[in-house]
């Protein structure tokens, strides 16, 4: 497990090294390649590294799972469940939640396609003349990884936990080489060589922190990936491999710009000596290509949970392994992605530009977490205020000046992943409201269970044999498509059955808890299915595991009846006209109710109606 949790989730920082301290020291952000500038840095990496990732992340944030399951919407139904009495404080941190989720989708375009051009770079150091063959490799190698994503990565997932441990031990080694040049940057973990830096720095000091944030990036995959792993073996790999192979491979850099200066223009590759040039290449862009595959699986499973928690329209999810649930497969989401990077490779061109865009979604989305971490601490752990007040005030102070150092980056690019999340968020709290809207207005249509079958008494409609499913969003009403068969076909099943299906906020529902049965009159039963988010929502699976008064479901005599709503603009719209028109385009084109319930295809009748928004 610990040899897997090195390959899944370091990938991403795990490969900072390759391209941070170049850009702080690129020239853009004036720090000289001297003593103080160098040994100043390397003291801000190292802190970093120490309060962001070990302190905050491995020590408590791990600890705040949702039954075993950690990410940006596991933390949210944590945290929302933790301020359940204070409605304000819910609605807030919905929004804070989903800011914090729609910043990642825009992290996972920007982290492949740094990552892999800052790996491919090296060409250059080893060869004269190539550079312009940069681009296009970069772009064969991202393109290969995206076509590969719909065959799963079992296989290929097996190699990750070597590769990555070998390249661990690679950076520690370099590390060392470096530090035997010059030990004196081992003074730099002292933090008074931070303080001194932003001392002798004080208009640089907090631009800096924008580039020195390259090397936490990653550090929101270690709570993204905790339902895979658990946190003992996330935390054991971070503290016995990762982190003294980062701080070896950081300060070795550090040596080397302090015996040669001139080597800021790739510290890196510069390190290593020059027979071992281009097996480290290769090795590098193994490394950002599991790294850029940690990203791109982690932003199929924060869709999936969107998905089950009601904030994205249901997508075709293809599970991609018989014994790995969590390795899945969204083919919309991976287009996207797909588009994202190549606009990023082609419109920046190289990897330090596209550090002027990297950080900004990084920060926000790690100071959203800080934000809904406090509310678990105080609301759910009742820490006492005097032990949990200075540490979520140290932890929000830091994301925060992280933050505001990215914020000039908006201007050189950083624009690009805060309009991603823009969108993502506009798209995904349009949905939410749309579809509580529209349950409303069936709500206020609909006809009450126990009125309707009295009706039927004093005129019965003729019965047939079989089972009659109908998805009801209200257990209490009669679905649309009820009245519709009722009224078109002029006959009833011998057993109808009410369906409702509810996503509870915990990540699965044990299947002896799945299914609540109650008995209506006159063949009429209401069945409530509930599954976590992170269960696969399979509704005849479900109901072969029921029973209607000792007589067990028949597949072969079931047919499911489901309601398709056409959306209209009504007099009164809830909703700007925009959001309105939006809901109604993301409602035609969301995947059907048949392909995300596994319904069988043959056994679905759908009936549509009109509802006014």
């Amino acid at each position: 497990m610990l040899v897997a949790a090195t390959g899944v989730v370091y990938g991403d920082i795990g490969t900072s090294p390759l391209y941070t301290l170049k850009e702080v020291f690129s020239g853009h952000y004036g720090v000289s390649v001297d003593h103080a500038g160098v040994l100043g840095i390397l003291s801000l990496i190292c802190w970093s590294l120490l309060w962001v990732v070990s302190v905050k992340y491995v020590l408590f944030v791990l600890r705040a799972d949702n039954q075993g399951e950690g990410g940006a919407m596991a933390l949210l139904a944590l945290a929302q469940r933790a301020a359940r009495p204070y409605a304000w404080l819910s609605t807030a941190l919905g929004a804070v939640g989903l800011c914090g989720a729609a910043l990642f989708y825009g992290d996972s375009m920007i982290t492949p396609a740094i990552s892999v051009m800052s790996a491919i770079e090296g060409v250059e150091i080893a060869f004269e003349g190539v550079g312009h063959w940069v681009i296009p490799l970069a772009l064969v190698v991202l393109v290969g990884l995206f076509l590969l994503q719909k065959h799963g990565t079992a296989h290929l997932g097996m190699l990750f936990g070597p590769v990555m441990v070998g390249w661990f031990v690679v950076l520690g080694i370099l590390g060392l080489h470096g530090i035997a040049r010059q030990p004196v940057v081992l003074q730099a973990l002292n933090p008074y060589w931070a303080v001194h830096f932003f001392a002798i720095h004080p208009g640089v000091g907090l631009t800096v922190l924008g580039a020195v944030v390259l090397a936490l990036t990653g550090a929101e995959a270690l709570y993204a990936d905790l339902g895979h792993f658990g946190r003992r073996p996330i935390a054991r790999a971070w503290f016995f491999l990762v982190l003294p192979a980062l701080l070896l491979n950081y300060f070795g850099q550090g040596a080397l710009l302090l015996d040669t200066p001139e080597a800021a223009r790739n510290p890196f590759y510069l390190l290593a000596p020059a027979w071992a040039l281009l097996p480290l290449i290769g090795l590098a862009t193994l490394a950002t290509i599991i790294a850029s595959q940690a990203v791109i699986s982690g932003a199929f499973s924060l869709t999936r949970q969107a998905i089950q928690l009601g904030y994205v329209p249901r997508m075709l999810i293809q599970h991609t392994s018989e014994h790995m649930e969590g390795q899945i497969y969204i083919a919309v989401v991976n287009r996207v992605l797909l588009v994202g990077v190549v606009l990023l490779v082609l419109g920046f061109g190289s990897s330090s530009a596209l550090a002027s865009a990297y950080g900004v979604a990084v920060t926000g989305t790690m100071l959203c977490t800080s934000l809904l971490v406090a509310v678990v601490m105080l609301m759910q752990w009742k820490l006492p205020w005097w032990q949990a007040l200075p540490l979520l005030l140290g932890f929000l102070i830091v994301d925060s000046l992280f933050f505001l150092a990215c914020l000039p980056k908006v201007l050189e690019g950083g624009a690009f992943p805060l309009l991603v999340g823009i969108v993502l968020f506009a798209l995904m709290t349009t949905w939410k409201r749309g579809r509580q809207t529209l349950y409303r207005r069936l709500g206020e249509l609909a006809l009450p269970l126990p009125i309707f079958i009295e009706s039927l008494l004093s005129q019965p409609p003729p019965r047939v044999r079989g089972t009659a499913v109908f998805l009801a969003a209200h257990p209490e009403s009669v679905p649309p498509a009820l009245l519709h068969n009722l009224q078109h076909n002029q006959v009833l099943h011998e057993r109808v059955v009410l369906l409702t299906v509810l996503t509870l906020d915990c990540p699965r529902v044990a299947p002896h808890e799945r299914a609540q049965v109650e008995t209506s009159g006159q063949g009429f039963y209401r069945v409530l299915l509930s599954f976590g988010f992170m269960d696969k929502p399979d509704v005849p699976a479900a109901l072969r595991q029921l029973s209607l008064d000792g007589k067990p479901f028949e597949p072969l005599r079931t047919t499911y009846f489901l309601s398709r709503e056409t959306l209209i603009p009504g007099p009164r719209p809830e909703m700007a006209r925009w959001r309105t028109q939006l809901f109604a385009f993301l409602q035609r084109n969301a995947n059907s109710s048949l392909h995300y319930f596994q319904l069988p295809a043959n056994r679905v009748v759908e009936l549509g109606s009109q509802v006014q928004l």
